[in-house]
């Protein structure tokens, strides 16, 4: 059977939203075209029919780490589906709702009729006195997050499931917090915390891989990126821990430069020292390009 032409920008657009995953941000139409074997004119018109934005804004998108803002912006969740690089609506449901709980209409709607807790404990975190809040729905953590203004941690997670009933109940959430207590103070838990967090299939393919890294050691960008199969995707990797929703439960500390030494933490580079040497870190990430 003849592709259509549909069929032929739904293509083009997916191989090129892979290309710009992996390269961390936009690639320059020329060399989009060449790999999409098609002209820079074609290409362009394949992005406004199948997503309606250009590849440059797509571009700009991966690189400012902005695919969930997108996701909320869509008329339809098809068009999601192609820009997180998905070759049909079926299968963006699926492997999406199988390995990340919350279905993706259902977060591009912020969690409209879920009904959310959330508690905070105190912690010590190195020579840092700082608050871990943590949001949680029936099916498992939705997110959690580490600072010293709780209020402000709580309107973070507010304006991120806006939908959504969010009542605290401290003790619904009791051993959770217990557990994350321990995880902040570099001790290990026997609980099992399960997860009900939203990304892309890469995103979740990242985060798998960082809980598997065992505490007291550490692995660098291009590790991860080895593991997961992707070589040469080392950038996206970097976003994807920058993005990771539910802070300690998915150790995106654990991830340094290709030389040991530390890079960017959402919570401050102090506080990740501290996690690591909490926890004992007695592997140095090989020299490998970052």
């Amino acid at each position: 059977m003849t592709p259509s032409t549909a069929d032929i920008a739904r293509e083009r657009v997916l191989t090129c939203v892979r290309l710009m995953d992996d390269a961390g941000g936009p690639v320059a139409a020329a060399t989009m075209a060449a790999t999409a074997a098609c002209s820079e004119r074609q290409l362009s018109r394949s992005f406004r029919d199948v997503l309606g934005i250009t590849p440059r804004e797509y571009g700009e998108a991966v690189r400012t780490g902005n695919a969930r803002q997108l996701l909320r912006e869509r008329d339809s969740v098809l068009d999601a589906a192609y820009e997180a690089g998905y070759g049909s609506s079926r299968a963006f449901y699926e492997e999406t709702g199988q390995r990340l709980g919350m279905p993706p209409a259902e977060y591009s709607r912020g969690a409209k009729g879920r009904t959310l807790v959330w508690s905070t404990v105190p912690v010590t975190i190195g020579e840092n006195d700082r608050s871990l809040v943590a949001v949680a729905s029936s099916e498992g953590l939705c997110a959690v997050r580490i600072g010293s203004d709780v209020t402000a941690l709580e309107a973070e997670v507010t304006a991120e499931f806006p939908a959504a009933s969010l009542a605290r109940d401290d003790e619904a959430l009791a051993d959770v917090m217990q557990a994350l207590a321990l995880l902040a103070h570099g001790e290990p838990t026997q609980s099992h915390i399960p997860l009900d967090v939203q990304g892309t299939a890469f995103q979740a393919r990242v985060w798998e891989a960082l809980v598997r890294i065992p505490r007291g050691q550490t692995r660098s960008y291009s590790d991860v990126a080895d593991e997961i199969g992707r070589p040469t995707a080392v950038r996206a990797v970097a976003r994807a821990c920058a993005t990771n929703p539910v802070a300690l439960v998915v150790p995106c500390h654990r991830v340094v430069r290709s030389d040991g030494s530390l890079s960017g933490y959402r919570w401050g580079l102090e506080i990740k020292s501290s996690l690591l040497e909490a926890e004992g870190r007695d592997r140095v990430a090989p020299a490998t390009m970052v």
